[in-house]
C-alpha cells in the first residue's frame, strides 16, 4: 500500500540543527512537488518537530502524504505520530467513500492507541496538521492544536485549519472540569500548563483536552498554486499572508520552505520551526 512513487532528495547539517529534502508525484493530472525545512529552535531540550512528506501509489491513486507534528514533553507522540497516524488513516475502507469521517475517526483512535500503548507514550503530546492531496486535484486537510495549513490561491493566503487555542475553547475546556488560566506568563494555558487546546497523548491532562480533529476540504485548480503546513514556530512570527508572499517568490519549493524558516529565524522565533511547501 505504501510503495513510493516519487523522487525524494534529502539533506541534513551535521548535530541536527536542520532537516531539508524534497521530492514530487507522477500524477497523470499533473506533477506536484515540496520542499520541507525543519530547524531545531532556541529552546534547551532536543527537536520535538517531526514531519511527513511523500507521494504514495493506493489503488490506483497518487497520494500527496504532509504532515507537521510539534510535540511538546519529549518527542515520542510526534515521533509515533510520523510512523501511524496516516497507517491508520488509509487502512480505513471508508476513506473512499467518506474521507471526512474516516479522518476523524482515526485521529481520535490513534490517540487512544498512544495513550494505551505505553505507560509512559502518553506523557508527552503533539500536535498536528495533516494534508492529503488526492491525485493532485483534491485536498483533505485535518489538524489538531496550532500547527496550520495555508492554501494560496490566486496569491492569497486561505488558512486550512483551526488554531486551537486555550481562550477560544474555555467553554469545552471548563465542560470537562478545567480551566484556563494565562498564570505563569502570559499564554493561556489549559490548567496553566498547556498552550493548546486539543492534542495528541498528554495523558495528565487528557480529561480536560479533546483529539477530535477540525477537517476541511478543498479542490485543487488552477487558481491554487502551493500550501504550506507549518508547525507555530513560523505562525508565531509571521502572518498567513506574508508566508504565502515568500514562498510564492520562490519557484523551488524546498528553497521556498528554507527561505520561510530562515525569515522565521530571522524575525526571532526561539521555537521548533518545521515547513512544508507544495507547489502544484
Amino acid at each position: 500500500m505504501d510503495s513510493l512513487c516519487c523522487f525524494s532528495s534529502v539533506s541534513q547539517i551535521v548535530g541536527g540543527r536542520s532537516y531539508n529534502g524534497s521530492g514530487k508525484g507522477r500524477s497523470n493530472q499533473g506533477s506536484a512537488k515540496y520542499g520541507f525545512s525543519l530547524v531545531k529552535g532556541k529552546a534547551n531540550h532536543p527537536m520535538e518537530d517531526y514531519h511527513v512528506a511523500k507521494f504514495v501509489q493506493v489503488r490506483g491513486h497518487e497520494l500527496g502524504l504532509f504532515a507537521i507534528y510539534d510535540g511538546h514533553l519529549g518527542d515520542s507522540v510526534p515521533a509515533y505520530l510520523q510512523k501511524h497516524l496516516f497507517a491508520n488513516i488509509l487502512k480505513e475502507d471508508e476513506f473512499w467513500t467518506d474521507p471526512n469521517r474516516s479522518i476523524s475517526k482515526s485521529y481520535e483512535r490513534t490517540d487512544q492507541a498512544i495513550l494505551n500503548h505505553d505507560p509512559d507514550l502518553g506523557r508527552g503530546g503533539s500536535t498536528a496538521v495533516t494534508a492529503i492531496l488526492v491525485d493532485g486535484q483534491k485536498l483533505w486537510v485535518a489538524n489538531v492544536g496550532d500547527s496550520r495549513a495555508v492554501l494560496s490561491r490566486k496569491g492569497q493566503a486561505v488558512q486550512m485549519s483551526t488554531d486551537h487555542e486555550p481562550n477560544t475553547e474555555r467553554g469545552s475546556i471548563e465542560d470537562r472540569g478545567g480551566f484556563v488560566s494565562n498564570m505563569p506568563g502570559d499564554v493561556a494555558r489549559v490548567n496553566g500548563q498547556l498552550a493548546v487546546s486539543r492534542a495528541f497523548g498528554d495523558k495528565n491532562l487528557k480529561s480536560h483536552l479533546r483529539s477530535d480533529p477540525d477537517v476541511k476540504y478543498a479542490d485543487i485548480g488552477p487558481d491554487t498554486d502551493l500550501m504550506i503546513l507549518a508547525s507555530d514556530g513560523l505562525w508565531k512570527v509571521m502572518s498567513n499572508q506574508e508566508a504565502v508572499d515568500i514562498a510564492r517568490k520562490i519557484k523551488d519549493p524546498l528553497k521556498g520552505a528554507k527561505q520561510l524558516a530562515t525569515e522565521a529565524l530571522n524575525r526571532d522565533s526561539k521555537d521548533d520551526i518545521s515547513c512544508i511547501v507544495v507547489r502544484f
